[in-house]
């Protein structure tokens, strides 16, 4: 597997430990991060043109990354 960028655990190194807590204790964050992991590989499948995709549609994916990453930045700093 190809090292795909903006992991979560990359984007918030500093709360490695509270993203795992997180993720097992809370369902809501489970889902977003399952979410954002779905979109990421999405935006890097289509970057490196395994899905090529249109430019309209990969900056959809990536507002939408975008928002989810916001919320989890929210619910990690709340």
């Amino acid at each position: 597997m190809t090292h795909t960028p903006h992991e979560l655990h990359e984007e918030f190194p500093e709360h490695a430990e509270k993203l795992h807590e997180l993720k097992v204790s809370n369902a809501h964050f489970a889902h977003l991060s399952e979410q954002y992991h779905e979109i990421n590989r999405a935006i890097h499948r289509a970057e490196s043109e395994v899905e090529p995709t249109d430019d309209l549609h990969l900056e959809d994916m990536k507002k939408q990354r975008l928002h989810l990453k916001d919320q989890i930045a929210e619910m990690l700093h709340g």
